[in-house]
């Protein structure tokens, strides 16, 4: 068994990104009802823009049960994440039932398959508030399920807890009560601490070890669309903070762009790139870097901290890649939290070949880390000996951080509403002597606050 744990943690190592819930998708694919984030100005608060009930309110709830749900692809082309990803959610919902649930409930978990599209997702998620009358929504499903039901939910006050994407209309702050309570980062904070390191760290120079110079240019290639606009709205927002919004020169790239758009920030001269967008445009983007021999360092969000994303015959020493993660595996509490995780499965009601799938996968991991983070708040409610309602859940999720397994924390005290900020920088490592390239932790966790002190 321990041998067993060692080498489920050196392979979570590789996917710490969970790339596929940014919203992502596979080349050819469509935005079937794909729904544009709402902007937000630079730092100003993002306030939600529908006031969340003033009244407590409670449903999903009785003497022996506390009934959630979610909708999530478990069929098409992105099942391959959403079935994972639930198998985790009654994982973890089976152990806390067989330890005798929370103030004596046992936990029932409600789920439809959405398909990965907007217009059956705003169906089904009605449905499992309006008809199943849930308690809360868990794991929250998707960027198009997400982005077309977050005023819905805001409405209705039903709490939701994890959203499986992160776009920006999950942003809000000093949004006291707000039901919304997202715990992946968003796009804007992880484009801002993408920047943050780019602008701080001591990462440059023949030898990595010198930090930005304050007159240095700074490219920027993103791409038109919800993931590349609210990442790079983290970007802007970032260096307009830290006094390099004039020193920007951004880029936009598309399919038969990205050597031209490559090329204008090699002739001017720009010592850092910092790429705004998810897996595919980020591959072509590393090709069009390479074919140009621009060879200034990269960084990038955390979907693209996968190793298949660049070709190994196409990197340069010369030009270090870096993307964000937010995941931990290799503290002592990373490696504990990945034996809980191991155990949860262990424990599942799954097949044997399932459970092997699922030890190294990201999104059953994603899942895991959704319902633990949910059972917190339930477990902080039958603490205080309070009534298990909607304000008093929300309530106790604000009253301060939550600890993330294999990660760092959540913090939703005082209205915030901007997942997890904390994260972690890797290195991109090409294979040697035929081995597998690897992304390396070269920066710990560390909050958007200790970043931008350095």
């Amino acid at each position: 068994m321990k041998r067993r744990i060692r080498v489920i943690a050196l392979l979570l190592v590789v996917m710490m990104a969970f790339t596929m819930f940014a919203g992502c998708k596979k080349k050819g694919d469509t935005d079937q009802g794909q729904v544009e984030p709402p902007k937000t100005d630079g730092d100003k608060d993002g306030q939600s823009p529908v006031e969340p009930p003033k009244v407590s309110k409670v449903q999903g709830v009785t003497d022996t049960e506390i009934i959630i749900g979610n909708t999530a692809a478990v069929s098409g082309n992105f099942a391959f994440v959403g079935v994972p990803f639930n198998a985790a959610i009654n994982a973890v919902i089976k152990q806390v039932n067989e330890a005798g649930g929370i103030g004596g409930r046992k936990i029932v978990f409600k789920t439809y398959d959405d398909e990965f599209t907007a217009a059956k997702g705003i169906t089904l998620t009605e449905k499992l508030v309006e008809e199943d009358k849930i308690f809360a929504l868990v794991g929250h499903f998707g960027t198009p399920t997400v982005g077309a039901t977050v005023d819905y939910i805001q409405e209705y006050g039903i709490p939701m807890v994890y959203a499986a994407t992160g776009i920006n209309a999950l942003y809000f702050e000093k949004a006291l009560g707000n039901p919304v309570m997202a715990v992946q980062p968003i796009y804007k904070t992880d484009g801002r601490i993408m920047a943050a390191r780019a602008f701080h760290e001591a990462l440059f120079g023949e030898n990595q070890d010198q930090k930005l110079a304050a007159d240095a240019k700074i490219g920027v290639l993103y791409t038109n669309d919800d993931a590349g606009n609210s990442i790079l709205e983290g970007i802007k927002a970032q260096a307009e903070k830290d006094g390099r919004g004039a020193n920007l020169i951004i880029e936009a790239v598309a399919e038969g762009t990205y050597s031209t758009a490559v090329q204008k920030l090699k002739d001017a001269g720009v010592a850092v790139i910092i790429a705004s967008m998810n897996q595919a445009p980020f591959k072509e983007t590393m090709v069009a870097l390479n074919d140009a021999g621009l060879e200034a360092p990269v960084f990038t969000s955390y979907v693209n901290a996968d190793p298949t994303a660049i070709d190994p015959s196409k990197y340069s020493v010369k030009r270090p890649v870096y993307a964000n993660a937010w995941v931990d595996v290799l503290s002592d509490k990373g490696k504990a939290d990945a034996q809980g995780f191991v155990a949860a499965i262990a424990n599942a009601d799954l097949k044997d070949e399932e459970k092997q799938n699922y030890y190294t996968n990201s999104f059953a991991t994603a899942g895991y880390i959704a319902a633990t983070v949910f059972v917190e708040g339930l477990k902080r409610v039958d603490a205080a000996g309070e009534e298990l309602n909607w304000d008093n859940y929300i309530k106790a999720m604000e009253q301060g951080p939550i600890s993330i397994p294999m990660g760092g924390t959540v913090d939703f005290s005082e209205g915030k509403r901007w997942g997890i900020d904390t994260m972690s920088l890797l290195k991109y490592e090409p294979g040697k002597d035929g081995g597998a390239a690897s992304f390396t932790i070269a920066r710990p966790l560390e909050s958007l606050t200790v970043i931008e002190a350095k």
